[in-house]
């Protein structure tokens, strides 16, 4: 009997909501980073009119570069793990390739398989080396020639 490959139904939504949820989380981290510097441009507005100190504008840059960093790392975190759940999710879908069978009036044939190619290196043919004869040029002796006078200018 003729068996058709089935997929693990469960584990491919479970790794669709992990996909899910991680790039939710990635806009989320993306709007409190936007957040975070609307907030540092009002910061820096404040100072520009006078109404904070350069020492407390100093502690907010501080604090902000801190948070700035802080959100960085948690967004390329979160792409690693979405970059790795997306790879099992084509493993998982890859092993669903189909196989052909032929139908007949004696009944279902054999798969069709294709036989893969190997590649076979090429041989690189090997070069000969050449010595060249080094041709020697003749000097021919240039006679020296006379200066035309240049014209006076009237």
């Amino acid at each position: 009997m003729v068996k058709v490959k089935k997929m693990n139904e469960s584990n491919f939504s479970r790794l669709h909501k992990r996909l899910t949820v991680d790039g939710e989380l990635i806009r989320a981290r993306q709007e409190e980073k936007q957040g975070l510097l609307d907030e540092f441009n009002q910061e820096s507005k404040r100072y520009f009119f006078g109404k904070i100190s350069q020492k407390a504008l100093a502690s907010s840059v501080q604090k902000t570069n801190k948070e700035l960093m802080r959100l960085d790392k948690s967004i390329r975190e979160l792409i690693a793990k979405i970059r790795s759940t997306s790879n099992q999710i084509m493993k998982l879908s890859s092993a669903q390739t189909p196989i052909g069978y032929k139908a007949s009036l004696t009944g279902v044939k054999n798969p069709i398989i294709k036989k893969k190619k190997k590649k076979v290196a090429k041989k690189k043919a090997v070069k000969k080396k050449t010595v060249k004869k080094k041709v020697v040029k003749k000097v021919s002796k240039k006679k020296p020639t006379k200066k035309k006078p240049a014209k006076k200018k009237k």
